[in-house]
């Protein structure tokens, strides 16, 4: 039995829905630049969604959160995240790869081993 690639998988779909869309609502001819800058627009607007849905408004009574809720507005962003890879070129494997290499300079960040400036080890207190 094979065994499927779930972030493959998500690419395929989302490849095939914004495919489906771009002609449905006959977008054709976008620029790579303008989709990016709609997209992000969108992903904003998801993000939104979602901070109202975990009571950030202090001044306001808090009201019980909606978990599906959230979820929903998680596989939103994520909609628009991957429409993104896509659109500037990005395979779900170069966002693995991406990611594995990321992942590790935070670590190294974290652990004062980066080469870049702001994430030195702290100097220990003098006494």
């Amino acid at each position: 039995m094979e065994k499927i690639d779930k972030l493959e998988r998500i690419f395929e779909m989302q490849a095939f829905f914004q495919n489906d869309l771009i002609k449905r609502r006959q977008l054709e001819g976008i620029s790579s630049e303008k989709w990016i800058q709609m997209q992000t627009l969108a992903m904003l607007s998801e993000l939104a969604e979602l901070i109202d849905e975990v009571n950030f408004k202090w001044w306001k009574n808090p009201k019980p959160v909606d978990e599906n809720s959230v979820k929903e507005e998680l596989v939103d962003i994520l909609h628009f995240f991957v429409s993104m890879c896509l659109t500037s070129g990005m395979t779900a494997q170069e966002l693995f790869d991406r990611y594995i290499e990321k992942n590790q300079e935070n670590f190294d960040r974290q652990n004062g081993l980066s080469q870049k400036k702001g994430y030195e080890s702290p100097a220990p207190d003098a006494e």
